[in-house]
């Protein structure tokens, strides 16, 4: 066989500017930046948790890894140890929709929205199961700590880009 009857296979992908723009390959990027964002929510929730427990401590009284504790006791918490969850539920979105929108190649606003979702959903099941907080903390966490922080984040991942 001759060299032309060999075309390499390479001639046939597009070229690399184009491969970047395909449907499929924006869907897998914005998918991995909800897993990355996700990934950094929970990261974030977990660092501001340990932080603001090690500076202001549960009451002694209470477990804080069982909710049944938390919600047995939670009418005891001072205001600053309440504001410990809310930090962390408010962190989560922040920082995941912030990454998960700067890593998006498309959709960033939905990306960072969807993150929020799902952490309002998440959130609004521990309203239910801590039934016994405060209606002012609840009525705070659900409306502030997920979808504003998830909007705020999106902001800050794409402020550079209108600047």
């Amino acid at each position: 066989m001759t060299q032309s009857q060999h075309q390499p296979l390479v001639q046939n992908l597009p070229p690399a500017s184009q491969a970047a723009s395909s449907p499929l390959l924006r869907l897998l990027r914005n998918f991995g930046a909800g897993l990355v964002g996700l990934v950094a929510a929970l990261l974030a929730i977990a660092a501001v948790t340990a932080a603001g427990g090690a500076l202001i401590p549960p009451l002694a009284s209470v477990d804080a890894s069982d909710w049944k504790s938390i919600n047995a006791h939670i009418r005891e918490y001072s205001f600053a140890q309440l504001m410990v969850p809310f930090c962390a539920h408010a962190a989560g979105p922040l920082v995941g929709a912030y990454f998960g929108a700067l890593i998006a190649a498309s959709h960033k606003l939905g990306v960072a929205f969807s993150i929020g979702a799902l952490f309002l959903i998440a959130g609004s099941y521990m309203v239910y199961l801590i039934s016994s907080s405060p209606l002012w903390f609840s009525a705070l966490d659900l409306c502030v700590a997920y979808l504003p922080m998830s909007w705020l984040g999106w902001r800050l991942a794409t402020a550079s880009k209108r600047a």
